[in-house]
């Protein structure tokens, strides 16, 4: 095997570096607020400051005019939360801070304040937008002027700007003296406002081409690399630069993608710690954007969740659309496996039914926008809120119980494997992302997982490798472990031919695996028939449905349930077939539909033999429930 001297010295030091994040500041279930399990969340958002929306709004400056000041009173009102209220809400998102600098935005900062107590006093939890990635240099400069320290820079070596949004830059979340300004935010949300959850936005920018930046690269390359290993790669590690896009594959830029995921996380990780350090209990959240069809470093949602409760996926509304599935479930599946709770926006039933379906028990998300008091379904939109969702939002919060505590069955699981996904060619990921999708249109019982699962394998009976061609020493032998316990494998297409940094192995590992525990295909739709083959009777569920029908299936004591969503809003699903497995020496007492458009629930027929029950339900229209109770 190529340069496997070096590799130990990496692995050790990679392992070691690992430790911190590895160990997860998510809160267990058990230390989290009682609210949050009891109630979940059903926002509502509202979360500019005044003067950025002048700004933002094509404005040369910040200041507002009388009637932006008259809207905004009303929106910061007694009256707005008893609407929100009589909407279903029952959590807010609000401004704390943009990132104009204290004094700029102090006005602002104590209104969040004043509105934070007006919720809390009418028993809504409060979220606050505790800082932005990306600073508002216009103003912050002034302020605090040696933040043009803290600036990202590009590869031509000037500021990275928001998007089009040039009066605004972003920052160096590692960069010390940052690190020890922000801390003065999160205080300020954590004790001044009382926020039951902190919301730190834009986690999609990592290291630059800054001082700081070049800094803290090379001590990666120190620690992670021996000299050795440097000198053959041509890297000299006083004079190493952040590779550049044009630069052709390398170890350096391999290195430099490990290094900008890492940097992103560690940043997430502290300044969680810090506000732990001040209330155990707070929620902390971050937006990195949702698990999209592969890992898009630096965002890796693996290294990143593990530092908090919840993230935003703020996509466009799920459904049917030209004869294909446009989903969230990638990112609900992700945010379920670390225990945190995505936060979308729902606007549609569809939505909201997806949610209660995939996502987290807590959190059914975001249900409306409430700037300047007008109630929109979307910020920057002016469509109002669908009175559709009236049924969803009474359903989510009276028939809780059919969510709260459920834990997902998976048959199951696909690794989406860090190096395989962002040093090799575009078709691996593919390979990946098509197998998932393959796995969501046939109903089937799966999860996403991440390499850190490698160590916990036994969770799911068949572990997926699809396009994982780039696999460390460590990896092959958890899998390999994984299958000589009983561990059923399916690979699609090659596997472990190179290792964790893209170097080629003289062999393929994983070769020598027994045959009958090991399925290898090629193609996408040839893997729901080989895990039938694998799996024998010990499927845990089938659905023979339409195609607009996607299926998840979730366990609670001495219950089974079914959720279907029906992502056609022109067309029901009718008479769904489903067989589920159940647990040895179960018998099915009732099996029973709860629908959002239906005011009672209804009994339906079933049939069991030995261990599986079979039933048909009649109509999907949109969400149902299939409740099979046990004794």
């Amino acid at each position: 095997m190529k340069a496997k001297h070096w590799f130990v010295r990496s692995f050790i030091y990679v392992l070691i570096a690992g430790l911190a994040q590895a160990q997860t500041l998510t809160l267990p279930a058990d230390q989290r607020p009682d609210w949050l399990a009891r109630d979940g969340i059903v926002m509502a958002g509202s979360w500019e400051p005044l003067g950025f929306r002048v700004r933002r709004d094509g404005s040369d400056g910040y200041t507002p005019t009388p009637a932006q000041r008259e809207a905004y009173a009303r929106e910061h009102s007694p009256e707005m939360i008893a609407r929100l209220k009589e909407l279903g809400a029952n959590f807010v998102m609000i401004h704390c801070y943009k990132g104009a600098g204290l004094e700029a935005e102090r006005e602002s900062m104590r209104d969040a304040v004043r509105f934070a107590k007006l919720c809390h006093e009418a028993h809504l939890r409060v979220g606050v937008y505790n800082y932005s990635g990306a600073f508002i240099w216009e103003r912050f400069f002034k302020e605090v002027p040696e933040s043009r320290d803290w600036v990202l820079l590009d590869q031509e070596g000037q500021p990275r700007p928001y998007g089009r949004s040039t009066y605004r830059y972003y920052w160096n979340r590692n960069h010390p003296d940052a690190v020890a300004f922000y801390r003065k935010i999160v205080r300020f949300a954590v004790e001044d406002i009382a926020a039951d959850l902190l919301h730190f936005d834009n986690y999609q920018e990592s290291a630059g081409f800054d001082a700081q930046s070049v800094k803290d690269f090379q001590r990666y390359l120190r620690d992670t690399f021996p000299a050795s290993r440097l000198e053959q790669a041509g890297i000299d590690i006083d004079s190493a630069r952040p590779p550049k896009k044009e630069d052709p594959p390398s170890l350096l830029k391999y290195a430099w993608q490990d290094f900008r995921c890492r940097y992103l996380a560690r940043s997430y990780f502290d300044m969680s710690r810090y506000a732990r350090s001040l209330r155990k209990d707070i929620l902390v959240e971050c937006n990195p954007g949702g698990a999209g069809r592969y890992i898009r470093a630096p965002v890796d949602h693996a290294r990143l969740l593990p530092g908090g409760e919840a993230f935003w996926n703020e996509g466009y509304a799920s459904g049917w659309k030209e004869n294909k599935l446009i989903s969230r479930i990638r990112s609900y599946k992700t945010a379920r496996l670390f225990e945190n709770m995505a936060f979308s926006y729902i606007t549609t039933p569809v939505d909201a039914a997806e949610s209660m379906a995939f996502n987290h028990p807590d959190c059914l998300g975001c249900i409306c926008w409430f700037e300047y008091a007008n109630i929109v379904n979307y910020p920057g939109r002016k469509d109002p809120m669908s009175p559709a969702l009236e049924s969803c939002i009474r359903f989510y919060r009276a028939r809780h119980d059919l969510l709260r505590g459920a834990e997902v069955v998976a048959d199951a699981a696909v690794l989406r494997s860090f190096a395989s996904q962002t040093f090799a060619e575009p078709k691996y990921h593919e390979t990946t992302a098509a197998v998932e999708d393959e796995l969501i249109a046939q109903c089937t019982p799966f999860q996403i997982i991440y390499d850190q699962h490698l160590s916990d394998l036994k969770r799911w009976p068949v572990l997926i490798l699809a396009g994982c061609v780039a696999l460390s020493d460590q990896q092959v032998d958890q899998i390999a472990s994984y299958v000589r316990e009983g561990g059923k494998l399916c690979v699609v297409g090659p596997v472990a031919t190179h290792d964790e940094w893209l170097q080629p192995r003289d062999e393929p590992a994983l070769s020598d695996l027994p045959a009958d525990d090991v399925a290898r295909v090629n193609k996408a739709w040839e893997v729901v028939p080989a895990l039938s083959k694998l799996l024998g009777d010990k499927s845990s569920a089938r659905i023979e449905g339409p195609e607009w029908l996607c299926a998840e299936f979730t366990s609670q004591q001495d219950r089974r349930l079914v959720h279907l969503v029906n992502y056609r809003a022109d067309r029901s699903a009718r008479d769904v077939r489903v067989s589920l497995r159940l647990p040895a020496g179960k018998r099915v007492s009732a099996v029973t539909l709860a629908d959002p458009q239906r005011d009672a629930d209804a009994d339906i027929a079933f049939d069991q033999q030995d261990s599986t029950v079979t039933f048909t339900v009649p109509a999907v229209d949109v969400y149902t429930i299939a409740v099979v109770s046990l004794r």
